[in-house]
């Protein structure tokens, strides 16, 4: 059974944030972990163009958080703990936040894209041309680079997909490159 029809059955056929339903689609919670039902939620078109540029947020729209919060779907969780503290300055969000609970790994995963952060404490990883790198983008090698502790030289041009990043340094990122988790810089790299 296919992702989509199994997060059809698990919400009802509605978004699984505000019960929409109407433009429905699959939504994965970056940083994915197994890219299965796990880490994806199922949502409105609407909240998916919001979540994705806060510069779309409309802080009514996601009052349905006081009753999505409490799903029993950690992705919806992890999205609901995102929007609240991305809106926190509207003052109802941070009546929700002080209510919500997640345990220590599902908040790491929360905290991953550094929302609900302040601008000046967050850390923006820039690929070689300025470009702001997410977690899940890809990126290419713009030089060959030596792999330390190893024999190995990433070339140039290599594709690096579904990056993670260095939540303590801006300068790196993690991937896979011929089957090896390795540290990137990001100088090095230009988003795809």
């Amino acid at each position: 059974m296919s992702i989509e029809r199994e997060l059809s059955k698990r919400s009802q056929n509605k978004c699984e944030l505000c019960s929409n339903e109407e433009n429905l689609a699959p939504y994965a919670v970056l940083p994915a972990k197994n890219g299965d039902l796990q880490d994806t939620i199922f949502a409105c078109a609407t909240c998916i163009t919001q979540i994705e540029d806060p510069e779309q947020t409309d802080p009514n729209h996601w009052r349905c958080l006081n009753d999505s919060m409490w799903s029993e779907q950690i992705p919806v969780q992890i999205i609901a703990w995102r929007m609240l503290s991305r809106l926190r300055k509207e003052g109802w969000p941070q009546d929700l936040l002080d209510m919500m609970y997640l345990d220590d790994d599902n908040l790491e995963w929360a905290k991953a894209t550094n929302e609900g952060e302040a601008d000046e404490d967050k850390i923006i990883h820039r690929d070689s041309n300025g470009v702001i790198i997410n977690a899940g983008d890809s990126v290419v090698l713009i030089k060959d680079l030596p792999v330390k502790g190893s024999s190995m030289i990433a070339k140039r041009g290599t594709a690096v997909r579904r990056v993670s990043l260095d939540h303590e340094n801006a300068e790196y990122i993690e991937g896979k490159v011929d089957g090896q988790q390795v540290v990137i810089i990001t100088k090095y790299v230009k988003k795809l």
